[in-house]
Parts: structure tokens; sequence; C-alpha cells
């Protein structure tokens, strides 16, 4: 079976791009060899831009497929789709394609309707809960969708940590240099301190005595990271406050949270440096395992990095990043790609994350698609630690990382793979409520906003299915 391609709508970054070197459409389409009527049907959406011609366009402005992706678009596509689903919005129904239509024309007002039901939703559960009033959007939302709107990488941030790494002596390895600088430049010792854990925490420093208290018996890949969120507080608070300060949240909960987020983000990336750690993620071919005893860190810190590799220029391969528990709870999702992960409502089912946990420790392979035709190679496996007594209750999580089939076969997890036979892919949805895929036998309630039929000559995997959209 031919390999799938996802279309490309890109018109507004083809736009984007003819008014930042302008050109006129008729300069443009001639440097492209097609006609100024098929350039304006491209850049109004109106037809997809093929790959001869995506391969063309970045050869000629020295850029890469990446930055035409409208990946954004998608995201807010299914934001759309699962709102539009909501029962309040059932004399509204409007077909995929127009939805779609609306983001394209006009992604603003789209977004701005977004945030209207999302503050309808708060109002919703106030109502029903009025001694828990909260703010309209949450702010690990709000922090969630300002990380996305910057594809999980910071360039100023990530450049800082890089330098800082390079500037280190690691003859006697990384924690050692770490130690080293907080001594040297902070005056702060490290100690061990078993009181930390019975405290609930992971890391104290005791100004009084110049110390950094850390819980013993740690694995040597959290100390090195509680050592660079460290360096980060003391060093780069200046630049992380810059950067929350010109494009950060407004609100105080979220712009707190967001600081929580980039003080862990120069952690991660002075742990494992943007160019080394992309060279050597392109020469293990992505091998999460290699990579892991490579750099000394865990296999969560690597798959959270790799989910991070979008410098202009010198981008990795676009993932996506999922961390939930046992539960279904979405802890952490970024993406890179098209994927997105529905707002409302649990994962599916069928999704090899939960699969993961009954496989503790072991990577789970599968070739999944989604509700938009677009075929993914995902990557789970369930991370955390062991309880220390009898009577720890530790987390059970587990963590998906996902790249397009287009993009897998630079990866070791395809070895063994016939990504051009799509009979085992296995078909995800974005959570019941909106997944429109009615023959599965795994939904749990019927797609909101559709009318159902239940039928009476026959009966299918579940008792009811929707009527189609209307054109």
């Amino acid at each position: 079976m031919p390999q799938t391609r996802t279309k490309l709508f890109a018109g507004p970054r083809l736009r984007q791009l003819r008014q930042r070197e302008t050109l006129t459409q008729a300069n443009l389409a001639d440097m492209l060899d097609i006609s100024p009527s098929y350039l304006n049907q491209l850049e109004r959406n109106h037809r997809p831009v093929p790959h001869h011609l995506l391969q063309k366009l970045c050869e000629r402005f020295n850029l890469t497929p990446a930055w035409f992706s409208n990946t954004k678009e998608a995201h807010t596509v299914q934001a759309m789709r699962e709102t539009m689903a909501d029962p309040v919005l059932k004399n509204a129904s409007l077909p995929l394609a127009k939805m779609a239509d609306a983001v394209h024309a006009n992604p603003d007002l789209c977004a701005a309707f977004l945030t209207l039901y999302r503050a309808y939703k708060f109002e919703q559960e106030r109502e029903s809960d009025t001694l828990s009033p909260s703010p309209p959007l949450e702010p690990y939302e709000t922090v969630g969708d300002w990380v996305q709107q910057h594809r999980n990488y910071f360039h100023e941030l990530d450049c800082a940590a890089e330098k800082f790494y390079e500037n280190l002596n690691l003859q006697n390895g990384l924690a050692e240099a770490l130690k080293t600088y907080l001594l040297d430049q902070h005056g702060l010792h490290t100690q061990q301190d078993p009181a930390l854990e019975e405290g609930g925490l992971v890391w104290r420093i005791d100004r009084h005595r110049r110390t950094i208290l850390l819980p013993p018996d740690q694995p040597p890949e959290s100390t090195l990271f509680y050592l660079a969120q460290i360096i980060g507080q003391r060093d780069h608070t200046r630049l992380i406050s810059s950067i929350l300060r010109r494009e950060g949240p407004k609100e105080k909960n979220a712009l707190e949270l967001g600081r929580v987020y980039l003080g862990n983000y120069f952690a991660g990336a002075l742990l494992l440096p943007y160019t080394r750690f992309l060279h050597a993620a392109q020469t293990m071919r992505y091998d999460i395992e290699r990579l892991r005893r490579h750099f000394g860190t865990s296999f969560e810190q690597i798959s959270h990095r790799l989910s991070t590799l979008q410098r202009p220029g010198m981008e990795g391969i676009p993932f996506y990043f999922l961390k939930l528990d046992i539960a279904g709870n979405i802890l952490k999702s970024f993406s890179a790609n098209r994927f997105s992960q529905a707002r409302f409502g649990g994962p599916c089912p069928l999704w090899n994350i939960f699969r993961a946990f009954a496989t503790p420790g072991q990577v789970q392979v599968q070739l999944s698609q989604t509700t938009d035709d677009s075929i993914y190679l995902n990557v789970a496996r369930t991370v955390g630690h062991e309880g220390v007594t009898y009577t720890d209750r530790p987390r059970q999580i587990a963590i998906v990382l996902g790249c397009t089939i287009s993009d897998a076969a630079k990866t070791v997890y395809a070895d063994g793979l016939n990504l051009n036979d799509h009979r085992l892919v296995v078909p995800i949805g974005p959570g019941c409520r909106a997944c429109v895929r009615d023959n599965c036998s795994h939904r749990s309630l019927p797609v909101s906003g559709r009318m159902l039929d239940t039928g009476s000559d026959a009966r299918g995997v579940v008792p009811y299915r929707a009527l189609p959209e209307k054109p």
C-alpha cells in the first residue's frame, strides 16, 4: 500500500514569505515556474502545497519544511472540533471542512471563540461548585498553550544553556563540574539530607550554611537535573524574567508556572546541549536508550529533549511528547507536529501508552492513525521511580513520543516495520467525545453534538451511530 502523505495547506506562511521578500505574486510565481493564478490558490489555501514545490521553496529561500508547517492550524482545528461537539452548540453544527476554512481564514477570531468557550465552561463549573472559584483559564492550561505556541523551543534560553555547558571543565564528569561551579561561583556546597524526603522536597538551599541539601539514594540523573535547576535559578533569572515579561502569560499564577517551566527547560538544555545532542540523536537514530546511557540522563529527560529540537535551520524530527498517569490524567503535553491531544475527556484507550502500563520498563512501538488520516510512529514506556519502602505509593507514569510516518524511517523504532503496509495501523481518536469513528468497540459514549441513529434493522458494535455531518 502506498505511503500516506499529509496534505500541507500553508497559504498564510507562503504569503508571509512573499511579503518578507518584497515579492509580488507574479514575481514569486515566475521563480517557482508556476502561474500567478495557481500561486493565488495556494496562498488562499484552496490548494495544498505539493511536495516538489515545497522542496523548491526550501532550496530557493534556505528554509526547512518545518517553516511551512500548518501545525498550529491543525491544533486549532482539533480544538474547534471538540468545542463544536458540545451539545450547547448543536444548532450551529459545522462540518470539519468549514471549521478548517474558518481557522485558515481568521485564526485570531477562532482563538477568541475558543477562549470564550473555555470561560463559559468555567462559569458552568463555578455554578456547580461555588465554594471553589478559580480563574476562567487554569494557569497550567495557559502555560501549556503558551509553550505550544513556541513549539516547545525557547531560543535564547537554549543557547544560553548550551554556552554554559561548553564553558564547563568536564574532566571529572558533568556532576562534578556543576558542583564545582556552584562552589566557586556561588559558595554553595552540596550535602545529602535524609530529612528532605520526609518533607516531600527534592532539594533545598540552606542559606545560613551556604549548602545545597539533596536527598540520599536518588538517581544520578535526578541530581544532575536539580543542580542544573539551581544554576538556572541563580544565573539566568534575569533572562527568564525578560522572556516572561516580553511574551509570557500575564495572569499571576500562570506567570509563576511559566517561570518554573523555563527553569526546567534551562536545566534540560544544559544537561543535553542542543548541537551535541542533535548530532548524537541523528547518529544513533533517535534510540532513546542509547542516548540515555551516552548522556547519563533518564528516559524521560531524553524523550522530552527530543520534543524540543526545533532550532531554526537545525531542526530535528518534530515529535509530540505526552506524559500521563495510570488513570489517564495528562501531566505534560507538547507537540512539534500536527498531533493534537483532546482538551476535554480522556485519551483514546487504543493508544499504546496504556499498554505500556502492563509492561513496565519495556518500550511499546505502535503505528497509529488519527481522525485526520495522519499516521504516527509512537514510542511509549513507563518512567518514574520504584518504591523505597513497602509503604511507598510511587506514582505510575508513562510517556509517549511520536513522529509522523514520513519521519519514522529516521528512527531505530521503525526497524522491522513495513511502513508502506498500513493494515496493522491502529486507528486512534481524540477521545470518544470528539471521535467520529462509529465502528469502534472501545467507544465509551456517543460523539457529542451529533444526532444519533440507534437503527432498527441492524445493530453495530455500539448500539448507536452518529448521523453524518451536513455538508
